[in-house]
């Protein structure tokens, strides 16, 4: 019984690790040792070993967009300092993400669609006024800029915490 619930726990550890999910909590709130190989968790690891606690949280990624932009990101952020500061000056931030149609522009922007002509062509968008209306929400939340020409673009240093964020966000 003892090695079926081994081969079962292992499985289980693959799916996960396939799955992108990378750890879990323990009862009591604090963070279980994943049951996944030791190797998933090299940036992790490489954290604990340069922060001393409580810890910090990164964000860190190297992404190829679909028009050959590239954005390599990293930002850290201590425990301590996270805690501390005041949350409540970036809802204007967050609140701009809230919004299923400034998310779907966001992700075509992304994929290359920048002018506000290529965007209120998609189907289920809106008016160009409400296109016109999200999208300066979005650059004034800084998930946006406007280039020559009214096209549109995330910004290089906004891409990996955008993806972060998206990424947090799912389930």
């Amino acid at each position: 019984m003892e090695e079926r619930l081994s081969a079962v726990e292992e499985a289980l550890a693959g799916l996960l690790a396939a799955q992108g999910r990378r750890g879990r909590v323990a009862e009591g709130g604090r963070a279980a040792e994943p049951a996944v190989p030791a190797d998933v968790f090299w940036a992790l690891e490489g954290l604990r070993e340069r922060v001393p606690a409580p810890g910090a949280v990164m964000i860190v990624g190297d992404v190829v967009l679909p028009d050959g932009r590239t954005a390599g990101w990293q930002l850290g952020a201590g425990t301590d300092d996270l805690l501390d500061d005041e949350w409540e000056p970036l809802a204007d931030v967050f609140a701009a993400l809230g919004h299923p149609v400034r998310l779907r522009l966001l992700r075509e922007v992304l994929r290359g669609r920048g002018t506000a002509r290529e965007l209120a062509g998609l189907e289920g968008m809106g008016t160009s006024g409400q296109i016109y209306h999200h999208l300066r929400q979005l650059v004034s939340a800084g998930w946006l800029r406007v280039r020559d020409g009214g096209h549109h673009e995330v910004p290089a240093e906004r891409v990996v915490p955008l993806l972060t964020t998206i990424t947090g966000g799912r389930r």
